[in-house]
């Protein structure tokens, strides 16, 4: 009897042995996806998975899921803090997102919400087909999300959105967002936030063909410098019509061949401007309720009207 009981317990150790090394291998630091991948295998590099939703659920909380080759990798949602890189190497990877987002970010439902971060680098976040995608990136609910060499377009609503009910980052750089929401309200970025404050740092960008370039809502704080504004309706509003506010620093930055340049609207809106062109919009700088300031090394001409900056040129602090 005492045998047998012993022989239980080892049967019992080894499933359980087996079972933790399955869980670890499944929860691999680095995992791979490739256009001839499989969702099925473990998402290695020598059996790399089909998809990045597959290969979340393979990769470890702060891991990585790399493209070996150009593929369609399909749309995905981080509920963990992940990396997505699609590689420079063998190819650029993709996510085509015909009538959904592209890539969410909602950390919400886990035990620890607010707290996730995402980085999306080296993507091509389509949203062509017979409808088309809704938001490129949809980040409602994370500590932040920092997008690197991206190509984000075709959507519907916005190319980046941020709708966060707390505290929040968003850095985007060396990213092109173009033809968002041709026919309706589209932005480029739309950064918002129902409490806290969002931060949104936007670095070597270009956002062209949408109707707003990047919205700055309530309770947000941002910076946009060596980027480029074209062919938007918009190229820039702020916007905090309660009694929270929105600032927005913008250093060596071109707005060109828009209905208005950028946007000071309603609101505890301030606006900083330095070393930044605004040409040939109809309306260059639009004063609607907040203040943008200057401190004279900016250069705004060519455009229909609008072409003054809030009070007197002085330093800016």
């Amino acid at each position: 009897m005492n045998k047998f009981r012993f022989t239980i317990k080892l049967v019992v150790i080894a499933t359980f042995l087996l079972a933790f090394a399955s869980l670890a291998q499944a929860q691999a630091t680095r995992t791979w996806v490739s256009g001839v991948g499989d969702d099925v295998n473990p998402c290695s590099r020598t059996a790399p998975c089909k998809t990045f939703a597959g290969a979340i659920s393979k990769t470890a909380a702060g891991g990585e899921i790399d493209a070996l080759d150009p593929g369609g990798f399909g749309a995905v949602t981080a509920t963990k803090s992940i990396t997505l890189d699609g590689t420079w190497g063998a190819g650029f990877g993709s996510i085509l997102a015909s009538g959904v987002n592209g890539v969410n970010v909602n950390d919400s439902a886990t035990a620890t919400p607010g707290t996730i971060i995402v980085t999306l680098r080296k993507l091509s976040i389509n949203g062509a087909g017979t409808t088309l995608g809704v938001n490129g990136v949809n980040f409602t609910s994370g500590k932040a999300v920092n997008v690197e060499s991206c190509n984000i377009f075709n959507f519907s609503t916005t190319g980046i959105r941020v709708s966060t009910a707390g505290n929040s980052e968003l850095t985007v750089s060396n990213t092109l967002i173009y033809n968002i929401g041709p026919t309706g309200s589209g932005k480029g970025l739309d950064i918002t936030t129902s409490s806290g404050q969002t931060i949104a740092m936007i670095d070597g960008c270009t956002v062209q063909k949408t109707v707003t370039g990047v919205f700055f809502g309530e309770r947000t704080r941002g910076g946009v410098r060596n980027s480029t504004f074209s062919h938007n309706t918009n190229g820039l509003i702020s916007q905090a019509p309660t009694t929270n506010d929105s600032q927005v620093n913008i250093d060596n930055c071109f707005f060109i061949y828009g209905t208005v340049g950028i946007q000071a609207g309603s609101g505890n809106t301030t606006l900083r401007v330095t070393r930044s062109t605004i040409a040939q919009n109809g309306t260059g700088i639009n004063l609607t309720g907040g203040s943008a300031f200057s401190n004279g090394n900016n250069a705004v001409f060519g455009n229909a009207g609008g072409e003054t900056f809030t009070g007197a040129v002085v330093p800016l602090k």
